[in-house]
């Protein structure tokens, strides 16, 4: 999966939250960054499979802008 994750330590949470931000409401954590990395692949799949089975659209991953 090719969607930008944004991965960080909450100290309310004592855990690492990860956010996909081109998945509205798709997030994660993990007590430890290996495990919130994979807790997301499967919320991300699920996320995937929820749109798809409700007709809704399914963003293409945006990928990182270059500048020259």
């Amino acid at each position: 999966m090719r969607y930008e994750l944004i991965i960080y330590w909450s100290r309310a949470d004592e855990s690492f939250i990860v956010e996909v931000p081109e998945l509205p409401g798709c997030m994660a954590d993990g007590a430890t960054y290996e495990q919130a990395l994979a807790n997301v692949q499967v919320i991300i799949q699920e996320w995937l499979d929820t749109a798809h089975a409700e007709g809704r659209p399914i963003p293409e991953p945006r990928g990182k802008l270059a500048y020259a």
